[in-house]
């Protein structure tokens, strides 16, 4: 798994600089981003196994990025963890089609065995696992 990349998009530089420290010694190479804007282009440039997703960001929000990954034949399986505040966050994420959907404030413990999951089955598709 120590080839795997993770990328993360959250407009909270709170909450990236939070991830980056947990998942500082983890198997796999973590790419952040606060810039939804900069998504598309970043996983096509860094082709990442798995995403991990705010559902609300400013100008493009989470749903709106997964519909352009699940509408393109190159990451349509790509598997994307939508985490979000909002109390509609689950269903939006689920209609989507997020693969999974951690509510925040989230534990840690769930969103790291949730990525290794996904990186070790290879899983994809919109079989959606609620973590919250």
């Amino acid at each position: 798994m120590s080839n795997k990349k993770v990328l993360i998009c959250d407009d909270d530089e709170g909450i990236i600089d939070l991830l980056e420290v947990m998942f500082d010694d983890a198997p796999f190479e973590v790419i952040t981003e606060l810039n939804s804007l900069n998504m598309i282009q970043l996983i096509q440039a860094q082709k990442p196994d798995l995403v991990v997703l705010d559902l609300w960001m400013p100008v493009l929000s989470g749903d709106q990025i997964l519909a352009m990954i699940r509408s393109n034949p190159l990451t349509e399986n790509l598997p994307v963890i939508v985490i979000s505040a909002s109390r509609d966050g689950e269903h939006i994420a689920t209609a989507a089609g997020a693969s999974a959907y951690v509510a925040k404030p989230f534990d840690i413990e769930q969103l790291s065995n949730l990525i290794s999951f996904y990186l070790q089955q290879g899983h994809a598709g919109n079989a959606v696992l609620n973590a919250s």
